[in-house]
């Protein structure tokens, strides 16, 4: 499990060590999914994602950890931690599903829809 902010842009934001076994798989291939939902019983609702991850600076760092604290503010206690590094995912494509509803609700975003919603 790994606790994750998103932004409105849709970039995921989350914190491990730069030990980590997916610390290093995404820095030899940058390519990341994830599978999101079932937060409660019955609650049939997913969202797909596929996109690049990457380890912010500058900027983007200072950005991106913000995010992070105003959804676990906890996370400043692991800045002590050797090695945290903190992993962007930029979305390449998502699939968002509702089947608590009929007809089910599919939404698909490819990366021309992502930019459009910029």
């Amino acid at each position: 499990m790994v606790g994750i902010a998103v932004s409105d842009d849709f970039e995921i934001v989350f914190d491990t060590i730069d030990t980590s076994r997916k610390a290093k798989n995404l820095r030899q291939r940058g390519a990341i999914a994830f599978v999101l939902g079932g937060l409660a019983p019955n609650d049939e609702r997913t969202v797909q994602y596929e996109g690049v991850a990457d380890e912010p600076s500058g900027a983007e760092h200072a950005r991106l950890t913000k995010l992070s604290y105003s959804v676990f503010p906890d996370g400043r206690d692991r800045l002590q931690w050797p090695g945290l590094t903190y992993i962007r995912a930029i979305p390449t494509w998502l699939r968002y599903s509702d089947y608590t509803q009929e007809p089910p609700r599919i939404v698909e975003l490819d990366g021309a829809a992502l930019q459009a919603l910029k």
